[in-house]
Order: C-alpha cells, then sequence, then structure tokens
C-alpha cells in the first residue's frame, strides 16, 4: 500500500512538474500574430507604403480599419506664375481613413483636408482646394461583394484611369507632371469588378473629371503573372457636354 502511495505521489509530482514546465516555457516567436496589412485604400506607389491601421471591434459591422495622414509642406520658388507668391507654407494632408474590408457589406471613407500643388499653375491654399475640388470627404464609397470574384461599388470613387495618384502622400513627385491637371481623379458614380483567373475587368459609370455630368464610362482589363502586370485601360463621353469648374476642365469634360 506504501509502495502504491509512493507511486501516485511520485507520479502526480511529474504531472505537476510538466504543467509548471510548459507555463515557464517562452511561446515560439514564429507563432506571433502577423502585423495589420495596410489598407488598400489609398494606393500609395512604391517605394513608399502605407502603415498598418488600428483595427477595432464595431458589433455588428464586425472589424473596422482606422488610419491617417498629417503633413506639411512648403516651397521657395524664384520665378512664380502670375498671381503666385514666391513663398508658401500649407497643411497638405491632414485626413482620416477608415474602411471595413470583409464581408458581403464593406465601405471606405476618406475625409479631411488635402492640398494638392501642380507644376506651372499658382498654388491654391488648402481651403480653396477643399472648396473647389472634392470637398471635405474626397473619396467614400460602398462595396458590396456577393462572391469572391465579383464586386460591386457606389459612391465618390478613385478613378480607374490616370498615371498619377491623387493626392501628395500618394507619390513620390508630390507636384506631380505638367499632364497632371489633364488627368482624371474622382468620380461619382458606380463600379463593377470582375476577377477570372490571372484577369481582372472593371467597368464604370460616373460623372467623369467630377462634372456632376453622367455620361461617362471608363474601362480596365488587366492580366497579372507574377510581379507583372499588362493593363488595357480606357472611356470617354458618350455625349457633348460643356460643363467647366476648376476641378473639371472644359476641353477634358467637353
Amino acid at each position: 500500500m506504501r509502495l502504491r502511495t509512493f507511486v501516485y505521489g511520485f507520479l502526480l509530482c511529474l504531472a505537476l512538474a510538466s504543467v509548471c514546465s510548459a507555463q515557464d516555457t517562452p511561446s515560439d516567436p514564429s507563432a506571433a500574430p502577423a502585423a495589420a496589412a495596410p489598407l488598400s485604400q489609398p494606393a500609395i506607389t512604391g517605394p513608399l507604403s502605407g502603415l498598418p491601421p488600428a483595427n477595432f471591434e464595431a458589433g455588428p459591422l464586425g472589424k473596422i480599419s482606422v488610419n491617417g495622414i498629417l503633413a506639411g509642406g512648403g516651397m521657395v520658388q524664384r520665378n512664380s506664375v502670375p498671381s503666385d507668391n514666391k513663398t508658401q507654407a500649407s497643411l497638405t494632408n491632414g485626413q482620416v481613413f477608415i474602411q471595413k474590408g470583409d464581408g458581403v457589406f464593406q465601405f471606405y471613407l476618406q475625409a479631411g483636408a488635402y492640398n494638392m500643388p501642380s507644376l506651372a499653375t499658382p498654388f491654391l491654399e488648402t481651403d480653396k482646394t477643399i472648396s473647389n475640388f472634392y470637398g471635405p470627404v474626397p473619396v467614400g464609397f460602398v462595396k458590396v461583394q456577393p462572391g469572391k470574384n465579383t464586386s460591386f461599388l457606389v459612391g465618390s470613387l478613385p478613378t480607374l484611369i490616370g498615371a498619377e495618384y491623387t493626392f501628395t502622400f500618394e507619390n513620390m513627385n508630390i507636384e506631380r507632371g505638367l499632364l497632371w491637371n489633364q488627368e482624371n481623379a474622382v468620380n461619382r458614380g458606380v463600379q463593377v469588378n470582375q476577377t477570372m483567373g490571372k484577369f481582372t475587368a472593371s467597368l464604370s459609370w460616373n460623372d467623369g473629371f467630377y462634372s456632376n455630368r453622367y455620361s461617362w464610362l471608363w474601362g480596365s482589363l488587366s492580366y497579372a503573372n507574377g510581379p507583372h502586370t499588362l493593363a488595357f485601360v480606357g472611356g470617354g463621353n458618350y455625349k457633348q457636354t460643356a460643363f467647366q469648374t476648376l476641378a473639371t476642365p472644359l476641353r477634358n469634360n467637353s
């Protein structure tokens, strides 16, 4: 009986030692959770990259991701265009990005202050840029994704066409090129996206060049092969309009 009690006690001590050893052993660093990926919007060209967002659980809405940008800029120029000053300083970006990026119902919201300096044009103050271009919420849309390869977007959308991104923090060259003012940037409308293997197709009906005239169609078709992508992009106005604002050049919108 004493021998059996001793054996039971010895086995119990071994079990407790095993548990304690397991609790004291540090966890494998390789098992640490992966860092959150940057938001899908706004797009940022390399070598720049967006920082991971802060994620929150928002009850029935699920996971909400939040990020932002705060930046200022200034410049000194010797040969300024008429009506422009030789020195400038401004808040170039003070924006917040909110995204729900999973599930059938998704959304993206980009709100705040921004400035869009461009070559060969007078510098426009941030408050005037907001009021004359895309307002305090330049980009915001609802996304419905009924299947893995299909999605529908409705709202104020980033353009499908254009060689340079809209906001300064998205570009290495913050003043972009001479053709920047001829490029489409933000449109209000609807867009459908479809992925078929290595092919991705998008079609958008919108108010090209932010014209508030819904007579524009944009389309894109891309083929991805590893790190390489071949894309065909095009669009146009199927009517004739004569609407002009600072955000909507007449020659681009006619």
